[in-house]
């Protein structure tokens, strides 16, 4: 069965063309490789270039805004007489 290349013949492999450039950059903001996006050496190469103008002129993210872990504190549910018992 024929696949679709990812790049069809119209359309333009341009820094500006940002919509198409996010489909070969990974979920962290990686050029995805090759093996991966199926795309030729010339197209490759083209592509990479295009990601690295479109990075500098701030149109694409050189990391993605993955999400930030925060520390959770524990929420143990003290009642009033634990806190305001002495002996």
């Amino acid at each position: 069965r024929l696949r679709l290349p990812p790049i069809q013949p119209g359309d333009r492999i341009h820094f500006k063309n940002t919509n198409l450039l996010r489909r070969f950059i990974s979920e962290k903001g990686k050029i995805l490789s090759r093996k991966v996006t199926k795309l030729t050496f010339k197209q490759q190469r083209l592509i990479a270039i295009a990601i690295k103008q479109a990075r500098i002129l701030s149109l694409l993210p050189f990391v993605s805004n993955y999400k930030i872990f925060e520390r959770i504190k524990p929420t143990i549910l003290r009642s009033a007489k634990f806190r305001n018992k002495k002996k």
